[in-house]
């Protein structure tokens, strides 16, 4: 297929699909999983294994960087999520960082007992905040309501609104901004996770006034599979609050190695052990590509690309049930379409190179980042999905076979 679609001629991000490793034959919808890797990144990689891990050894904290990797790369995170400067660290996993930053949302309004959330929320959230306030044992309250009920569940006995901006299944997207009011105005804290976020669409934290946020960099910000994630504290709040985890990468002096904890300064409290820097490494490497762009050009062309996908779909494709927003500001960079034999019909396309996922019970989810997808792929891809549905050829038992991760 080597047609262009007219809307790729005027695509002033068309360029950056050249700094990606998209296998031949591919198009790949799932960058809200699993980001595509920046051809660059290996060779940097290389760089640190060979040079500076290989011939600096432990000299290479000091040498080059190494013991300030998850604050520069958290700076450099932060300004695509209206972070300022020393707000964000990168550091551990997603779920590590909900329980250390709830943990510490929780401490600043102690005779309040509700973590309020949605059933839209990403499940590690809701299992994490779970499993604190049972070991926190001072009678929190973990109460789910439906996206659109959060507002109207605000009460005085809120502690912390705990939200994922975008919802991971469907992609609706929550008004951060008008959560976070809400929340200060009932004397609440606003917790968000900015895992469907970072990377896809603009975000504003300090605007917004949010207290706190999480998220990954493995997913639209590319950093590689397990990447580091990055949470972020609001300057008010960082010395005031302190992490749960009390490790010596959050020590005032860790080389001082007192026996008391006494934390520093800042955002790196938040932090806990040893950084991983092969890991962090890639992330640092891979956000290159978004030295130059502006976010505002990414949304544009995330709109375009999801507005022409759903066109295209409900006119190709009328099995399918949209199951996103049809209103393209309700939305993050997705689109989910439900379908009964939706696991099947994914696996279909994945065998002829259209890569999405599925999310039970029959959703299929696409992702759409702007960086290295066009109009054209999209119109490809929506070609491939017809001729699955209108042939059936997605009832295979090869594809009905649930593999371990889907």
């Amino acid at each position: 297929m080597t047609s262009q679609h007219p809307a790729d001629t005027a695509d002033v991000l068309a360029s950056k699909k050249q700094a990606f490793q998209i296998p031949d034959g591919v198009i790949y919808l799932d960058g809200n999983s699993l980001g595509v890797l920046p051809k660059h990144v290996p060779a940097r990689i290389a760089q640190v294994i060979n040079e500076e891990w290989g011939n600096s050894l432990i000299r290479a904290w000091n040498t080059h960087s190494w013991i300030d990797l998850p604050v520069r790369t958290g700076d450099r995170i932060g300004k695509l999520i209206g972070a300022p400067a020393g707000t964000v660290v990168a550091c551990d996993s997603t779920s590590v960082n909900v329980f250390k930053v709830l943990s510490a949302a929780l401490a600043l309004r102690p005779k309040r007992k509700v973590i309020l959330s949605d059933n839209g929320n990403f499940p590690t959230d809701l299992y994490v905040a779970s499993g604190l306030k049972q070991l926190l044992d001072k009678g929190h309250e973990l109460k789910v309501v439906d996206p659109e009920a959060v507002k109207d569940a605000i009460g005085e006995d809120v502690a912390v609104v705990m939200l994922t901006q975008v919802d991971y299944r469907t992609g609706r997207v929550h008004d951060m901004a008008d959560i976070t009011r809400a929340a200060h105005e009932a004397g609440a804290l606003a917790m968000w996770d900015l895992a469907h976020s970072a990377g896809a669409i603009p975000v504003d934290l300090h605007g917004a006034g949010a207290d706190f946020a999480v998220g990954c960099g493995y997913k639209y910000l590319n950093g590689g599979p397990g990447a580091p994630a990055f949470l972020y504290v609001a300057p008010e709040h960082q010395d005031k609050v302190t992490s749960p985890l009390t490790g010596w990468m959050g020590h005032e002096a860790p080389f001082a190695f007192d026996l008391d904890y006494r934390p520093v300064s800042g955002i790196s409290r938040m932090t806990v052990g040893t950084p991983a820097i092969l890991a962090l490494s890639s992330l640092h490497a891979a956000l290159d590509v978004f030295e130059d762009v502006d976010m505002a050009d990414i949304r544009r062309k995330s709109v375009s690309l999801s507005e022409l996908f759903i066109t295209e779909v409900e006119a190709k494709c009328p099995q399918l049930e949209l199951a996103s927003p049809r209103d393209p500001n309700a939305r993050g960079s997705q689109v989910s379409f439900r379908f009964k034999e939706g696991y099947a019909v994914m696996q279909a396309l994945i065998d002829r190179g259209v890569i999405g996922d599925f999310r039970a019970p029959d959703v299929m989810r696409f992702g759409f980042t702007p960086l290295y997808l066009s109009h054209q792929d999209i119109v490809d891809a929506v070609e491939i999905l017809k001729d699955i549905l209108d042939t059936e050829s997605w009832n295979r038992p090869e594809f009905k076979t649930r593999a371990k991760v889907t």
